[in-house]
């Protein structure tokens, strides 16, 4: 027996040098690929070494369930006929939802063409012209989800005129914009037109308008339309991404950069479809409709760089988690593994990052009534007044178990005296949700409360949100991302605190989610300014001109807010009617005067 055992512990050391030995020998680990690795070291043999790690990119359109709203916007029901939008006069296409080779269902827009006949999702005709043209197409993973390519959707009947590209971070909650497209974005948003190549490291995470893909350019022409991801990434990590480091440096200490990138849900906000570049012709509104025939979304599961990868079970996304971490996204510890707060993994040091696993679990505390709390292990034995005794909690280190599982409390001695009533607590009640390791006992209060709360949380339990974030709904309370940040753009918002759903108080004029938009009547100017002029109420006088609702452009020889008023130089000849009929009044009084004057002097 004893030479078996003996034989079978060589055989087992034997094999993990082997193990060690083999994954020595593989090539070098690209970025954050792997969670961990067994090396071996001459003093201590083979051993685990752990690192940040993330799941590969894939097509996340394999993996998503869509909507497509109001009711009865695709087309099929009833059946159908379509014109091509260059040529009015060519009708054959046509849609049936009861005919399977003629229906335009939504699935078609992810399924696999393989080069064979084009499929794509179609919507009703504009024959309701002109009540708009409306549809929303959620796009749905019921998983956090971070993008890594170019967002790609490519239309089929022309690219829409109008259109908004929304996302969501708390599962269709709430949502934001993400980037509008227009063909003339001052028209239809209130917004000057740009290009991500026009921006800046300060102003990466803008909401931008753009106009590079509305624009008609012909039917054969230019079926996509980006959302640009890769060039975002561009203004961190250099024109061909050769300098990821600087990226993945700025993600780790920029939460908002990171939660640019993330979402749950997207959707795309149709408003108004391709118009050939002409005006809306009612006697050809069977030519004007959406069709999308595909969908390219290339990302990655979200999983705090505690996995690497990522599998499809029961219809839903799961990280397969590392580093003692638990949950979908891996954003908790495990049960028993709770000895200091969760934290995500760290990108730095580049390559292999940081682990930041969960820790074994703390040893038990024993607790005596009428002296102090012992914390041991994890490099703590301090203690402060508790409410039971006046003595302690642990002030950093270990941190208390929560209320369903009570700390178990050893006998005080007979001899001890029976406490004051003023003078009892729990210790249960020093719970945190992860977010301080820390508590301290308010005497005057009479309670227990926890001190330095972390991850943008506040209060007696770390369980609200500091001034300036709001409460993420979709993460449960002890979750290191359950306060989300306002955002609240500076130029448009009152202040940078939002309300429980995330929307920012707005300034006069100022509109949407952030305050980043405008109202109708007012135009965006480092902040939302009323419309000087218009082409509908304020209307310039005179002749003149609106520029861009600012100002009025006005003719020669008028001048005013609204040309309103005459300008005279009758030394250069430019008088007008008006002009001359508001300076005679002044003629007249300076005659007058100049005559008492005369009258007034001394003859000579």
């Amino acid at each position: 027996m004893c030479v078996r055992s003996a034989r079978g512990t060589m055989r087992s050391g034997s094999m993990l040098q082997l193990a060690a030995l083999v994954y020595s020998l593989l090539s070098a680990r690209s970025q954050y690929d792997s969670c961990k690795s067994l090396v071996n070291t001459d003093d201590a043999g083979p051993s685990w070494e752990f690192y940040a790690c993330q799941p590969r990119a894939m097509a996340m359109k394999r993996y998503l369930r869509v909507k497509v709203e109001p009711p009865g916007v695709t087309c099929g029901n009833p059946p159908e006929r379509f014109c091509a939008l260059g040529n009015p006069y060519m009708c054959f296409s046509e849609c049936d939802s009861s005919n399977p080779d003629l229906a335009h269902p939504p699935k078609l827009m992810f399924d696999q063409e393989n080069n064979g006949p084009v499929t794509y999702w179609q919507s009703v005709t504009w024959s309701k012209y002109p009540e708009p043209l409306l549809a929303n197409i959620t796009l749905s993973w019921n998983k956090s989800i971070q993008l890594t390519e170019n967002i790609v959707i490519t239309f089929e009947a022309g690219r829409p005129t109008t259109m908004i590209l929304e996302k969501s971070l708390n599962y269709g909650r709430t949502w934001q914009p993400y980037q509008y497209y227009a063909e003339d974005c001052m028209e239809a948003f209130r917004m000057e037109a740009k290009n991500v190549r026009d921006l800046s490291p300060v102003t990466a995470l803008q909401v931008i308008c753009t106009e590079d893909y509305s624009k008609w350019v012909g039917f054969e022409n230019e079926k996509n339309l980006h959302f640009e991801v890769k060039e975002r990434f561009a203004i961190f990590a250099g024109t061909l991404l050769q300098n990821m480091e600087a990226l993945y440096k700025r993600m780790d200490i920029n939460k908002g950069l990171r939660d640019f990138f993330t979402l749950t849900d997207l959707r795309i906000r149709l408003i108004k479809p391709a118009t050939g570049g002409t005006f809306v012709q009612r006697k050809y509104l069977n030519t004007y409709f959406y069709a999308i025939s595909n969908v390219e979304i290339m990302g990655r599961c979200k999983c705090n760089m505690h996995a690497n990868s990522c599998h499809f079970k029961d219809g839903n996304l799961m990280c397969e988690c590392e580093h003692n971490t638990t949950g979908q996204d891996c954003g908790k510890c495990r049960k028993n593994y709770k000895a200091k707060s969760w934290r995500p993994g760290s990108y730095n040091p580049y390559p292999m990052g940081t682990a930041n696993s969960c820790p074994i679990p703390t040893p038990q505390r024993e607790i005596k009534k009428g002296g102090p709390i012992s914390v041991q292990g994890q490099g703590v034995n301090k203690v402060i007044p508790n409410r039971k005794s006046g003595y302690g909690m642990p002030s950093s280190g270990g941190q208390l178990k929560r209320p369903q599982a009570p700390e178990k409390i050893s006998k005080p001695p007979q001899t001890q005296p029976r406490l004051k009533p003023r003078d009892q607590g729990n210790i249960k009640d020093c719970e945190c949700y992860g977010h301080s390791n820390r508590c301290s006992y308010i005497e005057y209060l009479k309670i227990v409360t926890c001190v330095s709360c972390k991850h943008n949380t506040r209060g007696q339990h770390c369980q609200h949100c500091r001034l300036g974030y709001y409460r993420n709904a979709s993460a449960e309370l002890d979750d290191e991302n359950v306060c989300i940040e306002c955002n609240c753009n500076q130029l448009g918002s009152r202040h940078d605190r939002c309300n429980e759903t995330g929307h920012c108080e707005c300034k006069a004029g100022a509109t949407g989610l952030k305050c980043e938009d405008c109202k109708p009547g007012y135009y965006w100017r480092l902040g939302c300014f009323p419309n000087v002029c218009d082409n509908e109420l304020l209307l310039c006088q005179n002749g003149g001109t609106c520029h861009q609702n600012q100002r009025c452009v006005c003719p020669k020889g008028y001048t005013g807010v609204l040309c309103e008023a005459g300008s005279c130089d009758p030394e250069g000849g430019n008088c007008n009617a008006a002009c001359t009929s508001l300076l005679s009044p002044w003629v007249a009084l300076f005659s007058a005067l100049t005559m008492l004057l005369l009258l007034a002097s001394p003859y000579e």
